[in-house]
């Protein structure tokens, strides 16, 4: 088996480097997103003092200057559901958990954008921090916008992007043949979906999504539902072509564990596989994948709804020419979760390794 380990000093960061060092995009939805953001916040400079100071960022390891989290806007269930038929607006969830990841102040103000209401008619099941966009929504006219105040109230470490500004929804075509519309229900079918797309299947992504992308030393894609968090992202128009010409280091963080129909019985190297089939080209050059074992009493729970271990088939990835980077990144609590200051750490290390290498090359060649 052909494992790929990264030296121990992979996971600590050098103290010798100055701060501000590195431009990141956090790519993907749901809580794989804003479980790796927290990871990413630790390094990167406080939202009050700016790239140039450090507030409580330890100047040894306050290596981001730029942090973007590019989100999807699929999402028809819950309260962002309710909203998008209300006010005819993007789905607001996946972006509010990525702001309350990277705010400053996870105490009162997080607190209170993840409050749902237990009462109140209408009001019950809503998350606060929704109706807090949607009034910014309706203030401002531009979700984007909205996006943008919203973070600035909860003072975050990075700019939070809706990967397109246009009123998306998610069609699958299952290996039925049926098509199904709607996130909602493809995740809860249980045919297995064999093509996603976008209605409307042109939609643009933000002028910024596409800078930060083009600026970016490091881009990451996942954790997150394989289709439904990762994939989705690479079907708005002109993500695709700015991922296969960014001159970053690309990581795909690979899941823990399986999901239901969107990626039962799949190995690492296949979840990669589908993203390539929907983007008709290659663009990963890393991939973070898990080999400790998952305790028996987390696997039985998981299993019994359904999911499994993701089978690390390393071999088949480094054939696909990606550089698989293998360790234990995984956290065990109630759920399963990635070890998000281990990833980010890892991730950062690759970025700057890559960083250094460049700077080699281009002195050998002067």
């Amino acid at each position: 088996m052909a494992e790929l380990l990264l030296p121990e000093s992979a996971t600590s960061l050098p103290s010798h480097h100055a701060p501000a060092l590195l431009r990141v995009v956090a790519m993907g939805g749901g809580t794989g997103l804003s479980t790796l953001l927290r990871g990413f916040k630790h390094f990167a400079a406080s939202a009050t003092t700016g790239a140039a100071g450090h507030g409580d960022c330890d100047p040894a390891t306050c290596l981001i200057s730029d942090l973007a989290a590019v989100v999807t806007v699929t999402d028809d269930g819950g309260s962002s559901g309710r909203l998008r038929k209300d006010f005819k607006m993007l789905p607001p969830g996946d972006l509010r958990n990525c702001m309350v990841a990277l705010s400053e102040d996870e105490q009162l103000l997080s607190r209170l954008f993840r409050h749902r209401f237990r009462s109140g008619g209408e009001l019950e099941g809503h998350a606060f921090g929704n109706l807090f966009v949607a009034a910014l929504l309706e203030i401002t006219g531009d979700f984007a916008q909205a996006i943008k105040l919203a973070a600035e109230v909860l003072a975050t470490r990075g700019r939070i992007y809706p990967a397109t500004n246009v009123n998306v929804n998610l069609a699958a075509r299952m290996n039925t043949g049926e098509i199904i519309r709607g996130e909602t229900l493809i995740t809860s079918s249980k045919s297995r979906i064999v093509e996603l797309m976008l209605e409307p299947a042109h939609a643009a992504p933000l002028p910024e999504t596409l800078e930060a992308i083009a600026a970016a030393d490091l881009i990451t894609l996942g954790p997150g539902s394989l289709f439904t968090s990762v994939i989705t992202n690479l079907l708005v128009a002109g993500i695709p072509e700015a991922l296969a010409t960014a001159h970053a280091t690309r990581v795909y963080v690979c899941n823990l564990m399986t999901q239901g129909n969107e990626s039962l019985y799949l190995s690492a190297s296949q979840h990669i596989e589908r993203m390539y089939e929907h983007v008709k080209a290659p663009f990963i050059d890393y991939a973070l994948v898990n080999i400790a074992p998952v305790s028996p009493a987390i696997r039985e729970r998981y299993v019994a709804e359904g999911a499994d271990v993701i089978h690390a088939d390393i071999e088949r990835i480094e054939a696909m020419g990606i550089r698989c980077i293998t360790g234990a990144f995984a956290a065990e609590g109630d759920v399963l979760r990635h070890d998000a200051d281990l990833v980010a750490r890892t991730a950062l290390r690759l970025a700057l390794a890559d960083r250094a290498a460049a700077h080699r090359g281009s002195v050998q060649t002067q």
